[in-house]
């Protein structure tokens, strides 16, 4: 499932994103036709993997971290809004990094024409990358 449409900028401690999928009547995250502004937590676990990539790969493509990633926390969550799917305009997901080392911590924040909907921290762990056993 990908729900950011772009990359607007990033640096080796953030990332801003857009998405309009929001928009779209064939989100995966809606329920009864409704796109709960909680969902702006997927959008910015996606940015964060976007920008966690993109640090990696300017380290010459050496990952430091392999394997999934697990949404561990959410913290210090505030939801401005109650749904996402009644924002006319494009949603600016920015994300900025705080830690990354067996896990990944991030401050984040979902806007739309400058005002701030959602925002908060989240915490992903992310499990060791397991070898295929030699059959």
């Amino acid at each position: 499932m990908l729900l950011l449409d772009c990359v607007e900028r990033w640096d080796d401690e953030q990332i801003l994103c857009v998405a309009s999928s929001h928009r779209s009547a064939s989100n995966p995250l809606r329920v009864a036709g409704r796109l709960g502004a909680i969902c702006a937590v997927e959008y910015a676990a996606q940015a964060m993997a976007v920008h966690d990539a993109l640090v990696r790969g300017e380290e010459g493509g050496k990952p430091q971290r392999t394997g999934a990633g697990y949404l561990a926390s959410v913290r210090e969550l505030c939801l401005e809004i109650t749904r996402l799917d009644d924002i006319e305009g494009d949603l600016a997901v920015s994300a900025t990094r705080l830690a990354a080392h067996s896990s990944l911590l991030y401050n984040f924040a979902i806007s739309a024409d400058r005002h701030i909907l959602v925002k908060g921290r989240i915490i992903i762990f992310v499990a060791a990358k397991q070898e295929a056993p030699d059959v």
